[in-house]
């Protein structure tokens, strides 16, 4: 009997590691990103992902140091829309009544990131440990996306206009293997900054966004080019036989 029983429960652990490891390869890790311009089509493209009718959905304004015009444009934009809105702030004083940044991100269902100074956003979520907790909701299949310094973050590196004078480059959160460049055609020396970067080694090959485009990734590769119009696109940028390739990405057309 003592045999049998130590068998059922051997049985019963490996079973369980088993069935965990299909349970974590079966969950989607998904993120959306788009070149710029935060506005409802975007949102709600992000509400049709979570494939549930009133989600959750956490906006992160740092990189805009949390500034009460954006927050309330958040809000504004997110009126008419069928989902529940929420605002992780980082410029805070503790209280008792708070929840945790652990606790408000993977309560909810997505993240949207905002635009703003990508270096400083990324100092302050690592010294909060809010990078890592990022990564955890990832892993769980919470949806994350966001343009600008909002999409830059998910990726290795790319161009910024984090520091004075001129564009530089910044280390992201490297959840996507590859480069990142926002605003592509929005701002004349974000396209040739980018090529120049890839073609000498600076940045690895990468995915270029106008302002009102963007892309699905899921477990780390495109699924989907989408743009709200026919003048914004998606590229990708990589080196061939020495010269800089630039591959459009044609897109389907989403509207509100």
């Amino acid at each position: 009997m003592k045999l049998m029983f130590k068998i059922l429960i051997l049985s019963l652990f490996f079973f369980t590691i088993t069935f965990g490891q299909v349970a974590v390869k079966d969950i989607d890790k998904t993120i959306f990103v788009y070149g710029g311009d935060f506005n409802k089509v975007f949102i709600n493209y992000v509400v049709g992902l979570t494939k549930k009718p009133h989600p959750k959905i956490l906006f992160i304004p740092t990189g805009a140091a949390d500034n009460a015009n954006y927050i309330n444009n958040w809000y504004s934009n997110c009126a008419e829309l069928p989902f529940i809105p929420y605002v992780l702030r980082t410029f805070i004083n503790s209280s008792p009544k708070q929840k945790t940044f652990e606790e408000q991100i993977l309560e909810c269902d997505a993240v949207i990131v905002g635009g703003g100074n990508t270096l400083n956003m990324l100092a302050v979520w690592r010294a909060q440990g809010i990078d890592t907790v990022l990564r955890k909701a990832y892993e769980r299949g919470i949806i994350l996306a966001g343009g600008s310094a909002g999409s830059l973050c998910w990726f290795i590196s790319g161009s910024t206009d984090s520091r004075p004078k001129e564009l530089s480059f910044v280390e992201g959160l490297s959840f996507l293997n590859y480069s990142h460049s926002p605003h592509y055609h929005s701002e004349p020396t974000r396209q040739p900054l980018y090529h120049n970067a890839i073609l000498t080694g600076k940045l690895k090959p990468g995915y270029a966004c106008d302002d009102r485009s963007g892309l699905l990734f899921i477990n780390g590769v495109v699924k989907k080019s989408v743009s709200q119009n026919v003048d914004n696109n998606n590229y990708f940028v990589s080196v061939v036989d020495g010269k800089i390739r630039e591959e459009l990405l044609p897109a389907e057309i989403i509207k509100e």
